[in-house]
């Protein structure tokens, strides 16, 4: 049996074409770009995190001037370290081939110890498991801070607050399946006018209280932490809201570019969340009754209701970059095998970015309303708020350790060295965070473990079958020669079998054979492989071997960010010279009914949601993009 392995397409795009679709645009609307999208979170949090973060010195009746510089100098502290520092200027540079987040940051790090690691497959789980918590309780937090400020307008607003940002809500996550194309290119433009608006009204009021520049010292903000106990260490963990929305930062980065991202921060985000709060403490140290709502009491009477809706408008901008950002990370964690397929709808004809996932967002959509009806003010949401996305910090920087030594070749001592400082800031931020678990910070934890419990299930539970189907499958090379020898009727046209194992007998195969006693005149074993990559060059989609006279297989290769369209790859096989006609061609897939088994490896309640999840998974035909009038599908009982 000869074998000859074509590798490529013949008309092939450029490795950089990413660079050049970026290259489209000019660094000034990706810029604006970025501002709309990536610095919506951290954007909105002056909302409620100097407030929040004073109400324990309020609480405790030590409203004092050294506790309000001592709070504004940890925020800037918190600014300038952990995202300025550390995100924007350090992290920015571990891309995988331009992608950022917690989920590329693990393929890097496993392709650069040459494989599956177990820690860092955990470590990657933990992280995007968390981020299921922050991304259902920023828009809860960020759309409820905002709509409290009606009440500084009227009181007469108070019993509607709840209502309005219900409705809001739920609309919000009515209209994602409809595509946000449209109206994304407003984000930008109205997230520009809301940091200048927050930057001048905080500019104004810094003259109520100069000495609040002092906080410009980082010895202050240490200072006081050390100085006054539990109450330092209980600011720290509020202080922590300032920069709730630095991971978007870097998971953003594949939309935007490292460069566009930076300049925006450096250059006028940062800039304007140090005037506004500056202006607060200021404002708080003339009046201390303003510390109630700093945010809003910086507005003259005449621009509150402006500013209200500004920043009503700016919380839903903020909540959609995490909303897009929870179907961007639940499609990676499908393409990695985190999950199962979930049906990916694609709300844009032109970017391929802008999908929506319709399961996830019901599920966030709910998380969400439970949240806000529970706790039913920002305040109460605030002391939930933080533990998951410190959580997803450590794990980010900790998985950067590993990027660092084994892919940037550090020195194992500089490596710690610089780890080390990151970690130490993060398990500070963590364990002040972690004080808030009794008063609402199990919420995010509960979810998070939830999202890592079904990872997990789904993981284990696919290993195993496909070890038992690898047990009772026949070798594809001992298949051939029995074929030949049996002689089985042939049908006219190309026959092609997805399979996950190119080196065993595809389970539809083997039915067709055995149920309809024929094989097509030509067959195609086809193996969908997702790679440790974000995408795959077109010249690298394919390779095809020649296994005998009248078979042949084919491995696609995806990246983790590229919805695997079949269709699209075998044209470019075709292109290739692979001979296949559509019109001629049917696909045969195997679906697998799976049964709940007392022998079964995992524990019985693992067992049944694993069962649960199989049924959730959208069917081959619709994920891989075949046409359904050209498939075929045969069904098996399988248990584990």
């Amino acid at each position: 049996m000869t074998k000859h392995i074509q590798i490529g397409a013949a008309e092939a795009q450029p490795a950089g074409a990413e660079g050049a679709e970026h290259g489209k645009h000019s660094t000034s609307a990706l810029i604006l770009g970025s501002i709309g999208v990536v610095y919506g979170d951290i954007g909105t949090s002056p909302l409620y995190a100097l407030r929040e973060s004073l109400s324990h010195s309020v609480k405790a009746d030590a409203l004092t001037e050294e506790a309000v510089i001592g709070a504004i100098s940890l925020l800037i502290l918190a600014l300038v370290f952990t995202v300025t520092l550390k995100y924007v200027l350090f992290l920015m540079r571990a891309d995988n081939r331009g992608e950022g987040g917690t989920l590329s940051l693990m393929a890097l790090a496993e392709s650069s110890v040459g494989g599956r690691s177990l820690a860092i497959f955990l470590l990657g789980v933990a992280g995007a498991a968390l981020f299921s918590g922050d991304a259902i309780i920023t828009p809860a937090i960020s759309v409820l801070s905002a709509v409290e400020g009606l009440e500084l307008v009227t009181h007469r607003f108070s019993d509607y607050v709840l209502p309005i940002t219900l409705f809001i809500l739920i609309t919000l996550f009515w209209v994602q399946s409809h595509g946000t194309a449209r109206v994304a290119t407003l984000f930008g433009p109205i997230m520009v006018v809301f940091f200048a608006a927050i930057g001048a009204l905080g500019a104004m009021h810094i003259g109520d209280a100069p000495q609040v520049l002092w906080a410009f010292d980082p010895r202050t903000g240490v200072s006081f932490l050390l100085n006054h106990g539990w109450l330092g260490f209980a600011i720290l963990g509020s202080v922590f809201l300032g920069v709730t929305g630095a991971e978007a930062l870097y998971a953003d980065m594949g939309h935007f570019g490292r460069f566009p991202i930076q300049a925006a921060w450096l250059g006028f985000v940062l800039p304007a969340l140090l005037l506004n709060y500056l202006g607060q403490g200021a404002l708080i140290l003339s009046n201390p009754e303003a510390v109630n709502n700093p945010f809003f009491l910086l507005a003259p009477d005449w621009a509150l209701l402006p500013l209200v809706l500004l920043s009503t408008v700016a919380t839903v901008i903020a909540s959609q970059a995490v909303i897009t950002g929870a179907f961007s990370i639940v499609r990676q964690a499908i393409q990695l095998g985190l999950l199962p397929r979930l049906e990916i709808t694609h709300t844009s004809e032109s970017q391929e970015g802008q999908i929506y996932i319709g399961r996830v967002n019901r599920l966030l959509l709910l998380g969400v309303l439970l949240l806000v009806i529970v706790f039913r003010s920002s305040s109460a949401l605030a002391s939930a708020y933080g533990i998951a996305v410190t959580g997803t910090m450590v794990v980010t920087t900790s998985l950067a350790f590993i990027v660092v030594w084994r892919d940037w070749k550090w020195p194992l001592w500089l490596s710690v060295g610089v780890i080390a400082s990151f970690l130490t800031v993060d398990l500070a931020f963590l364990a002040a965070n972690l004080l808030k678990i009794v008063d609402g910070g199990w919420a995010p934890l509960a979810l998070g473990a939830c999202s890592m419990i079904v990872m997990w299930t789904w993981v284990r539970g696919t290993r195993l079958l496909i070890e038992k189907t690898h047990r009772d499958s026949i070798p594809l090379a001992e298949l051939i020669p029995m074929l030949e020898k049996s002689k089985p009727m042939r049908a006219p046209g190309t026959a092609i079998f997805l399979t996950n194992d190119p080196n065993v007998a595809p389970t539809a195969l083997m039915h067709n054979i055995k149920h309809n006693k024929v094989l097509h005149e030509r067959v195609l074993i086809l193996c969908v492989r997702t790679e440790n990559c974000p995408r795959v060059p077109p010249q690298k989609r394919f390779e095809l071997t020649k296994v005998s006279n009248d078979f042949d297989m084919a491995i696609l290769h995806f990246g983790y960010m590229e919805s695997p369209r079949v269709p699209a790859a075998l044209a470019l096989m075709r292109k290739a010279g692979y001979k296949y006609d559509i019109m001629t061609t049917s696909f045969f897939l195997g679906r697998r009914t799976i049964k709940e088994s007392p022998s079964s490896e995992m524990p019985p309640w693992q067992d049944k949601l694993y069962v649960a999840l199989t049924k959730q998974s959208a069917n081959a035909t619709d994920f891989f993009s075949i046409p359904s009038d050209r498939v075929v599908e045969l069904g098996a009982q399988v248990t584990i």
